[in-house]
């Protein structure tokens, strides 16, 4: 049985920016593939809340942190379902889009 999870509006739309940028900038296969293996990663969170780390220089907020190629899935570990809270690239302001999300 594959493990519960919820995406937050804003996790939802950045999944969506996510494969829309790659699809414009590569392909339709690429795109597709990114969120498959995105998807497969916050699965993988759901059955295991304890994996990622905290980043405590980014949000006091109780949420970890797990890379997917330059990608952070943000979310909630002690949730159930497990609620992810953002999926946001690595180069961009992740605290300051932290402050207005969470």
């Amino acid at each position: 049985m594959r493990e519960r999870y919820v995406l937050a509006p804003e996790a939802a739309f950045d999944l969506v920016e996510i494969w829309r940028y790659i699809k414009k900038q590569s392909s339709l296969e690429m795109a597709d593939r990114v969120e498959s293996v995105i998807r497969d990663r916050i699965v993988f969170l759901a059955a295991n809340p304890g994996a990622g780390h905290w980043r405590k220089n980014l949000t006091d907020e109780t949420v970890k942190f797990f890379p997917v190629y330059s990608y952070l899935i943000v979310y909630r570990p002690d949730t159930k379902p497990l609620q992810v809270v953002s999926i946001l690239h690595g180069r961009r302001d992740v605290e300051q889009i932290l402050k207005n999300r969470l």
